[in-house]
Parts: structure tokens; C-alpha cells; sequence
């Protein structure tokens, strides 16, 4: 039973998005921005239908942005459809804070790169090499360094955060894009829908009048079993 529902499951999410792909025209925010097409939608540009949570972009003065609640406003770069990969850069020239801020778990982006844990301290004096300061976060009576989670905190510093990122400061790295590379997940696509994204899909197939009301039961790939939604 579970074979076949996975089989439907994966057949149904994909003829929808095949179909909506196909009703979404190509659109840019500039003639030199990147092609925003599915699963990147641009509102009052495109049709509704082309819409998914969490792929809206922003044109706003001939620039393509990306908002992430959790930070902001960060600006798209480029995006490759084929390697399902994001670039941005951001606006405020400090990568580390858009590190130190966002909050990926809620959006189907995940970091291109591998992350490892680091900290960030905030430390009431200057400190020596091999500890690099970063700017963009420091201020006249404050100094903020990130360092790997197991180094041992200086007495003049207090831990801020410490959080899964793809590199640490260093000043030789560009400070508005170094790092800024996302990977997208979206149902129906790839394998399926993710845990988090079940009710998303089972309302799209709604909206898309494929599926109606009823009840089931559906047994995740972890083993749980959880009803997620109504459809029959």
C-alpha cells in the first residue's frame, strides 16, 4: 500500500508542476538580471499559479532581491536551473551577518557549501593574531571574531552564537557575496516532497482541483505515521 500511494504520490506532484512550469513565462527585473522562471516566480509579473512559497522574488529598482524574514532583503545574483543553485550578494557589504541572522529551516534553501560550526564573539578589547576581527560587526567599544566552536574563549570575550556556516571571516575574501551560494528543494521535484513541505503540496493539488476532500493517513519515510491533510 505504501508502494503505491509513493508511486501516485510522485506521478501527481510531478504532472503538477510540469504543468505549471509550462504556463510560467520567462521574466527579468533588468536586462542584465538573471531569468526568473519556475520554481522562482515574480508577483505582478507572472500568473498566480507560478507562485510557491518561499521562491518569490522581489524586482525593486531594476535589481532582483530575495527577502528572508530572518534577515532581509539579500540580492539575487544569479541562478542556475540545471545545479538548482542560488547566488546572492548582499546589500549591507557583511556576509557574517547575514550568517549570524539566517535562518534557513523554514525555507527550501540549504547551503551550497559544506558548513561546519563555528562561534561568534563579542570580545570588550582587540585580539591578537591568529584571531581576525570582523568589520562589519565590530564597533568602537566592541570587537566581533569568529572562531571555531572547540578554541577555548578568551576571558575578554563572551560567546554571541555559534551556528552551522560555510567559512569563517577572513579579509581576503570579498564581504558582500563569499559563502552566499544556495541549493533549492522543492516537492515534486528530486524525490518527493520533504516532512515540512507535505501540506504545502497536498493544498497545491487543491488549488489545482487534482485532488478533493477525504481523509488518509500517510507514513512518512522516517516510519511515523501522521495525517497531513484532506484529500480522497
Amino acid at each position: 500500500m505504501e508502494v503505491v500511494f509513493f508511486f501516485f504520490f510522485t506521478i501527481l506532484f510531478s504532472s503538477i508542476f510540469i504543468d505549471t512550469e509550462a504556463n510560467c513565462p520567462v521574466v527579468k527585473c533588468s536586462h542584465d538580471g538573471p531569468e526568473i522562471l519556475f520554481p522562482f516566480s515574480v508577483q505582478g509579473l507572472q500568473p498566480l499559479d507560478c507562485n510557491n512559497p518561499g521562491f518569490e522574488l522581489i524586482c525593486r529598482e531594476n535589481t532582483t532581491t530575495i527577502h528572508f524574514p530572518s534577515y532581509g532583503d539579500l540580492v539575487v545574483k544569479s541562478i542556475s536551473y540545471d545545479n538548482k543553485k542560488l547566488s546572492l550578494l548582499d546589500p549591507k557589504n557583511c556576509v557574517h551577518e547575514v550568517f549570524l541572522n539566517l535562518n534557513l529551516s523554514l525555507t527550501p534553501f540549504q547551503y551550497y557549501y559544506v558548513v561546519k560550526n563555528y562561534t561568534y564573539l563579542n570580545c570588550s578589547s582587540l585580539l591578537s593574531p591568529p584571531f581576525v576581527q570582523v568589520p562589519c560587526l565590530s564597533g568602537p567599544r566592541h570587537y566581533v571574531y569568529v572562531v571555531e566552536s572547540f578554541e577555548i574563549v578568551p576571558v575578554s570575550c563572551k560567546p554571541v552564537r555559534t551556528i552551522s556556516i560555510p567559512f569563517s571571516y577572513s579579509p581576503y575574501l570579498s564581504d558582500n557575496r563569499f559563502g552566499l551560494g544556495f541549493i533549492w528543494d522543492l516537492p515534486g521535484m528530486g524525490g518527493g516532497c520533504r516532512e515540512s513541505w507535505v501540506v504545502r503540496c497536498f493544498n497545491l493539488a487543491r488549488e489545482k482541483g487534482v485532488v478533493g476532500n477525504g481523509r488518509v493517513e500517510v507514513k512518512l519515510f522516517e516510519g511515523r505515521e501522521e495525517t497531513y491533510g484532506m484529500f480522497g
